[in-house]
């Protein structure tokens, strides 16, 4: 590269950093510039609208009303990924929408719940709205116009019902009944299989957009009557969003010394890339209007720590190269070249997770899988393509000189290998207290965890102050009383918009708590006890979005696991890296156990998060394993060894740089946080510090084992001693 070319590149990239940079600061201002300026925040960070629906059905059963809270929560996914809705009472269901602030717009784009029934010409009920799968308004292209259309899936028993109904009344009206009201009379023009149909003769498309909505809505299990809706605040408020956004600037910052110090010109390039990363972050999440929520961030973190490693990578590759006498240009060339499968086979191994999350995941999860995905493809592009021509117009400008980017040093290998039981038991040790201390609160009778209301529910409360409270001033003046008098120590805190009331989640709390609490609003507010009012709630993660969390993770992990067999052709680094991501998991349970962090919503980002920053941190060893076992036709018992402690050591100072940066992010969330993000960030320091000492004393020690065990390779002198039998007789 020439070195005009060098100095135009790099104009362009600061250019674009600072264009960037001023976009950010736009979307990310408290007020913004113009309209919809702002990343849309979750429930949590900016409130939303809350809105409580009434069971008309009188004899409804559990299971009826879990479905229609499961259907519910798909049903309003569509407005926010972060949405909830959970049981109220013993007849209400509250439905709760992060990001939004008209809940009579969302009210009447909703519809209001009822019974749906889908009749033959002579009024008998052939399938009911449990039938449907989905309605959306579309538009089709028939005789050269477009027409608007209502498109309808059905369930698979709704399928075949469908069939024969169609079937049976070729050249018919079939009623659509919406709450004994017919809402639709389309002509069958044919049998229709397959579970798909079309409903044409939309005058328009909001038209077509009703019909749909009544559809959609008509097939809860239960019929719901709307009994209040309101606009409530920030769970978390302000505080937590500036202190985030101090954190990340902060722990920028501090990777930026660290990164200059350690790798110079490469270094350098390294701050433009991670500049462009940050930006291109919030850019992107404000331009797809992806909710962001507390999970979310610990998205955004793990795709920082993914670009940082992937540059940390690049720059020990150069080093190495450096080392071997090659020239700045060719060092540059070849590390990218031979950085690239490691940083390939570590992003993707993560992306699968979070696309198995963003199909399979609810709520929150699927937030968290969005942020994770758009993280691990921007840090690739950055590290791949805005770092590397950085790289080459400094060097072309006249940054040539060796001394500018420093060369590895040749380190003698460490014996983890011999060391490898010794990292077994230390594991099984931590692992087995965490089980010990579950099993130790489950017979005290405290529950294996300290789960929160998101888990097990609770008691809401509803208080008018009197008085316009800020969060802050909740959080630091009135919960503090209310954890002492019920003993509770985890309170939410929800503040309804333009009234003076406030919403406090506890435990479940009984006749004599309630008293205790209410004391505390008459006695120190002088609120009129009369005018408090409480409601037990049920969780908002449903036993079925656990169900489809779970589901998400066990997928994930076999898609990694067939990935990885495929890459490496060869089960044993497959199934050890995958061990060693069941190790990094029961360590942070372990942690959550002894250490009773609350479990919550952010419990299952936490842990998605260690799963996406450990399988990265076990690939990049295991692509120097394979490296360097290509060096060599066959290989001894004893040559094994020796191949595995050089690849952890060279690969060492790379998996503590990129876990020392990591941490330190999290670490300044920490300190600087509010209570509900050290309720995250504490474990997620713990799942840092297991990833990096399981990729670096387990999963390769783990594949050893394997390898030797299953078509082991012969120790040297094995030959040796056979042959010598063979000669003596």
């Amino acid at each position: 590269m020439k070195k005009g070319k060098g100095a135009t590149i790099l104009c362009i990239v600061l250019v674009c950093i600072l264009g960037l940079g001023y976009y950010a600061s736009l979307i990310l201002s408290p007020t913004g510039r113009g309209e919809n300026q702002n990343i849309i925040l979750g429930l949590d960070l900016a409130g939303g609208v809350s809105i409580t629906y009434e069971i008309v059905d009188k004899d409804a059963t559990s299971e009826q009303i879990s479905d229609t809270i499961y259907k519910l929560q798909k049903r309003v996914e569509a407005y926010s990924t972060e949405a909830s809705v959970y049981k109220e009472g013993d007849d209400r269901i509250t439905v709760e929408i992060p990001g939004v602030t008209d809940a009579n717009d969302i009210l009447e784009d909703l519809g209001t719940p009822g019974s749906l029934e889908f009749q033959d010409p002579d009024g008998n009920v052939v399938l009911t709205g449990d039938d449907v799968e989905d309605a959306q308004a579309g538009t089709i292209s028939k005789d050269g116009n477009n027409q608007f259309v209502v498109e309808l899936t059905f369930t698979e028993e709704g399928a075949e019902l469908f069939s024969e109904l169609t079937g049976d009344h070729v050249g018919e009206h079939i009623p659509i009944v919406y709450d004994g009201e017919t809402i639709s009379n389309p002509t069958v023009n044919e049998q229709i299989n397959g579970g798909k149909g079309v409903i044409e003769g939309m005058a328009s498309y909001e038209e077509a957009s009703t019909l749909a909505s009544q559809i959609r809505i008509g097939s809860l299990s239960l019929e719901l009557q709307e009994l209040s809706s309101q606009v409530v605040g920030a769970q978390l408020g302000e505080e937590a969003i500036s202190t985030a956004l101090t954190a990340a600037a902060i722990g920028l910052l501090l990777i930026i010394i660290f990164m200059i110090a350690c790798y110079w010109i490469a270094g350098v390039a390294t701050t433009l890339g991670l500049l462009a990363y940050s930006t291109l972050v919030v850019a992107v999440i404000y331009l797809f209007d992806i909710t962001l929520t507390l999970p979310g961030i610990a998205g955004i973190i793990l795709g920082i720590g993914m670009a940082v490693d992937a540059n940390v990578i690049i720059n020990a590759r150069i080093k190495e190269e450096l080392a071997l006498g090659k020239s700045t240009a060719t060092a540059i060339r070849t590390g990218y070249q031979k950085a690239l499968s490691a940083i390939l086979d570590g992003n993707i191994t993560t992306l699968i997770a979070a696309a198995v999350l963003a199909f399979k995941g609810s709520g929150t999860v699927k937030g968290f899988a969005y942020t994770l995905a758009i993280g691990i493809l921007l840090s690739m592009f950055t590290a791949l393509v805005v770092t590397r021509y950085v790289m080459y117009a400094l060097h072309a400008i006249g940054f040539k000189d060796v001394k500018y980017y420093g060369t590895a040093k040749e380190r003698k290998a460490v014996g983890f290998i011999g060391k490898r039981y010794v990292f077994f038991v230390i594991s099984v040790v931590i692992i087995l207290a965490g089980f010990v201390s579950m099993g130790v609160h489950k017979a005290g009778g405290k529950g294996m965890f300290n789960y929160s209301l998101e888990f097990v529910g609770g008691t809401s409360t509803t208080v008018d102050l009197g008085k316009d409270y800020e969060l802050s001033q909740i959080d630091s003046e009135i919960v503090p009383l209310i954890t002492k008098a019920v003993e509770n120590t985890e309170v939410q805190v929800q503040k309804v918009a333009g009234t003076t009331q406030v919403v406090f989640k506890t435990r479940n709390l009984t006749l004599d708590e309630r008293e205790a609490l209410n004391q505390v609003f008459t006695e120190n507010y002088g609120v009129d006890e009369n005018t408090i009012s409480s409601q037990s709630i049920s969780q908002t993660i449903s036993s079925e979005m656990t169900s489809d969390a779970i589901w998400a993770v066990i997928i994930a992990v076999i898609l990694m696991l067939i990935y990885i067999w495929f890459r490496f052709s060869d089960f044993r680094f497959a199934s050890s890296a995958i061990i060693a991501l069941i190790h990094d998991v029961l360590v942070v349970l372990t942690c959550y156990a002894l250490v009773r962090i609350t479990v919550g919503s952010t419990f299952i980002a936490v842990m998605l998060t260690i799963l996406g920053y450990s399988i990265n941190d076990t690939i990049v060893t295991f692509d120097r394993i394979r490296e360097n076992m290509r060096l060599k036709a066959k290989i001894t018992q004893d040559e094994l060894a020796e191949i595995a402690d050089k690849s952890i050591t060279q690969t060492l100072s790379r998996s503590i740089n990129t876990s020392l940066t990591t941490f330190v992010m999290v670490l300044l969330l920490y300190i600087l946080g509010v209570t509900s993000i050290k309720d995250f960030a504490l474990p997620l320091m713990v799942g840092v510090v297991s990833g990096t000492y399981s990729s670096i004393c387990i999963a390769t020690e783990l594949w050893y084992e394997m390898k030797i065990r299953q078509g082991s390779p012969k120790k040297k002198g094995a030959n040796v001693k056979k042959a010598n039998k063979v000669k003596k007789a």
